[in-house]
């Protein structure tokens, strides 16, 4: 994945892009995350951009240090960001489904036939 132009700060695309690489197991816990001069260079971008998503993540308890050998995956750090993804998944989809559902006088039974049937056809 790469960092793109869409509007966001880079560095918190960068911190993104590791945390999803953390996510599908491409970086495991307790592995060597990319230091911030690989991700410039793989990024053509600006060191210090680079190291403001690393130090996001060390904030975070995503990464942490190792002195004098780089940044590693904190244990426990996949389920976190899935806990993490999951609230801000519920947050900008499933509160606004929901609100919309009752508006439209469905209950919790109704938007389950209708995932299931979207399901279905996908």
């Amino acid at each position: 994945m790469a960092v793109t132009d869409d509007g966001r700060p880079l560095f918190l695309q960068i911190a993104e892009q590791v945390e999803s690489s953390v996510i599908d197991g491409s970086l495991p816990e307790e592995s060597r995350a990319p230091s911030t001069n690989e991700l410039a260079t793989f990024h053509r971008i600006n060191p210090a951009t680079a190291a403001n998503g690393i130090n996001k993540l060390v904030t975070d308890g995503v990464l942490y240090k190792r002195r004098g050998i780089g940044m590693f995956v904190a244990s426990g750090a996949r389920e976190q960001l899935l806990e993490r993804r999951r609230q801000t998944f519920g947050e900008k989809f499933i509160a606004p489904l929901l609100d919309e559902a009752h508006k439209l006088g469905m209950n919790a039974e109704d938007l389950k036939k209708m995932i299931d049937a979207w399901s279905d056809e996908t």
